[in-house]
């Protein structure tokens, strides 16, 4: 999930504006991004510092061209005992869907509970770049979705579609359990999709509660589309700083993402406003609220304290 807020696909802008209503929410996860700003060294103290705090997860993203999702997962699950450990997300033009396949198995059996995998179309400019821009990435997604769902159940595909081709493929070993597969939306037809083929659906920092709102209404008409009836979760990222410099923070990181006259995204303050925003996400329709601090966070270990410690309880 690059820093950038391109990195699902078409923009938020895509979605028409007009309010839908709230919806009740009960109680919201929380989480906080270790932005692949930092350094890969500094994984292991903030993991920790998450751990630790009791925070319930924490995200990474694979990010072009900075920091791999599944190694850092990986070690992140291995330097903790209980955190959640979310990549958000795999961009599927650079992977073969059975590497991402073993790979998300290996976590899943490692460390039963504690992954969450989500799969996008990534940056189109950075897929050009290696080589990898699909013509179409909406079905690209969809078939690397149909996909990886089938393999993580323990199916043997034999599959020729126009990105995806899988010749008796299988996992020697799934996952031991169900386990969700999200994708990154913002686009009105990759929301719907993920309605469709995904498990569950995350929401870039560009995203307002009537964003969430109007992912959610896109979201079930793809289920509906599909005979799908079963809960959708959505996990949406929140850009949020705290401490003396915060506002101007916030401000310097939306106007370098071209959202300087946005409304009603991001927030600067102490943990009664950051909780504020976050039942505002939650209220319109957000499963789980992931902090996403400003590239330029002076201490991440004390941003996911802050985090689990004083907003963490505003939202009990």
């Amino acid at each position: 999930m690059a820093c950038r807020c391109r990195q699902l696909c078409a923009g938020q802008n895509h979605l028409s504006p007009h309010v839908l209503p709230t919806r009740k929410r009960s109680m919201t996860g929380l989480g906080v991004v270790f932005r692949p700003q930092l350094p890969p060294e500094r994984l292991r103290a903030v993991a920790r510092a998450a751990d630790e705090a009791e925070l319930e997860e924490l995200w990474l993203w694979e990010d072009c061209f900075r920091e791999g999702g599944m190694a850092t997962a990986a070690a992140a699950l291995a330097w903790t005992e209980r955190v959640r450990v979310g990549v958000g997300l795999l961009p599927v033009p650079l992977r073969n869907v059975a590497l991402t396949a073993m790979e998300a198995a290996s976590l899943h059996r490692m460390f039963p509970g504690r992954a969450t995998v989500v799969v996008g179309h990534g940056v189109q400019d950075w897929m050009g770049q290696v080589g990898a821009r699909a013509a179409s990435p909406l079905t690209l997604l969809g078939e690397h979705l149909d996909a990886l769902r089938a393999l993580f159940r323990g199916e043997r595909l034999t599959v020729r579609g126009r990105y995806v081709s899988l010749d008796d493929v299988a996992l020697d070993w799934p996952p031991e359990r169900a386990v969700p597969v999200l994708a990154g939306a913002t686009g009105p037809r990759t929301l719907r999709l993920c309605g469709a083929k995904a498990d569950g659906t995350l929401l870039t920092a560009a995203t307002s509660p009537d964003g969430v709102r109007q992912a959610r209404q896109l979201i079930e008409e793809g289920q509906k589309e599909a005979g799908r009836g079963e809960h959708h979760p959505v996990v949406v990222y929140l850009l949020a700083a705290t401490g003396p410099d915060a506002d101007a923070r916030l401000r310097a990181e939306l106007a370098d993402e071209g959202l300087a006259s946005a409304t009603d995204i991001g927030v600067a303050g102490d943990a009664a406003a950051v909780a504020a925003a976050v039942r505002r996400l939650a209220e319109a329709g957000a499963d789980t609220v992931v902090l996403q601090p400003t590239g330029d966070e002076p201490d991440p270990e004390g941003f996911v304290r802050f985090a689990a410690e004083e907003v963490r309880p505003l939202l009990d």
